[in-house]
């Protein structure tokens, strides 16, 4: 899964960080049992000896390498006992000098794969800048209210505010519960306020949680990026950047249509949409603007991807920020 360059980055610095604790810490360890238990230092280097007497051994003319090797072996493992003995008096696990991850040894990569470890720190770091970006901390789906939307029938819809909410979390869920490769793309469109910011929110930190890469950015700062990367100083570094809109596992953009519509943003929202549809990567957007709307702001292209290739879930009900405060 493709996590964003500085979430990488900033998981690599904390494995390199915790690398170097632990070679330090093993160090000041083994300093200090050499300094109480000399017999220590001589048996390592005794033991580190016995790898180069080993290989030397088979080479050696006039003398059967096996008989050589055996008697090795033999002196290896008294040294070995010998050193057990004297560590039993230090605290259990004080001169265990194991790496970092016994899979990687600190590296993060298992050949071209990224390791657990890594992994583990990416998915920490994704989270903190999730947190730093979604506008509410309580975006959970438990804490989503249904009870804020009205019971009363909707004649266009074929049922109340409520009912259709209730299913649209239902599918929110049931999208974070089996998300993968052909999890697919949605649009929530609805007046403001009716949650579809929070419900977005809530989808970005399941996703999230269960180990895959996302990217939460309001369409104002994702076009923000683009345009620095293409007009800014430091254009490599800023390039980087936007990769994040292209390659994560899932990417939600908020509020599309409240950014200003000129050729440039049009170029980059068709670029990301098509580009993340011909990958097969999945995208949210949520927006006020209805189907209509859409369809007289952005181009035909733009429309008969989104309108076509995205579920549609149409938010209904009044400003549930003002039914908060009335309750």
């Amino acid at each position: 899964m493709a996590y964003s360059e500085t979430v990488l980055r900033r998981a690599r610095q904390r494995l390199a960080q915790a690398k170097a604790d632990r070679e330090a810490e093993n160090a000041r360890h083994r300093a200090e049992a050499y300094a109480q238990v000399p017999r220590l230092a001589e048996i390592d280097r005794l033991l580190s000896a016995t790898v180069a007497q080993a290989v030397a051994a088979s080479f050696r003319k006039g003398e059967d390498p096996a008989q050589a090797i055996e008697a090795l072996k033999e002196k290896n493992l008294a040294l070995q006992q010998e050193r057990e003995w004297l560590i039993s008096g230090f605290e259990e696990g004080f001169l265990d000098d194991g790496p970092i991850c016994p899979h990687c040894g600190g590296s993060g990569y298992l050949g071209e794969k990224m390791c657990e470890c890594l992994r583990e720190l990416c998915r920490q770091e994704q989270k903190k800048e999730l947190t730093s970006l979604l506008s509410t901390a309580n975006a959970r789906f438990e804490h989503f209210r249904l009870d804020l939307y009205p019971d009363t029938y909707h004649e266009e819809y074929g049922c109340s505010p409520r009912q259709m909410m209730r299913l649209i979390l239902g599918r929110c869920q049931r999208y974070c519960a089996s998300f993968g490769p052909d999890s697919g793309n949605m649009l929530f469109t609805g007046g403001p306020g009716l949650g579809k910011t929070f419900l977005s929110a809530c989808i970005a930190r399941c996703v999230a949680d269960s180990g895959h890469s996302v990217v939460y950015e309001t369409a104002i700062g994702m076009f923000s990026a683009f345009e620095a990367a293409k007009f800014g100083d430091h254009l490599e570094e800023n390039s980087a950047k936007t990769e994040k809109f292209l390659k994560c596992d899932l990417l939600i953009i908020d509020d599309l249509g409240s950014e200003m519509t000129t050729q440039f943003t049009m170029s980059v929202l068709y670029r990301v949409i098509n580009t993340r549809l011909m990958e097969g990567k999945s995208t949210i957007i949520s927006t006020n603007l209805t189907r209509d709307a859409l369809s007289a702001r952005y181009s035909p292209a733009i429309c008969s991807r989104i309108l076509g290739m995205y579920q549609l879930l149409q938010f209904l009900g009044t400003d549930i920020r003002q039914g908060k405060g009335e309750k």
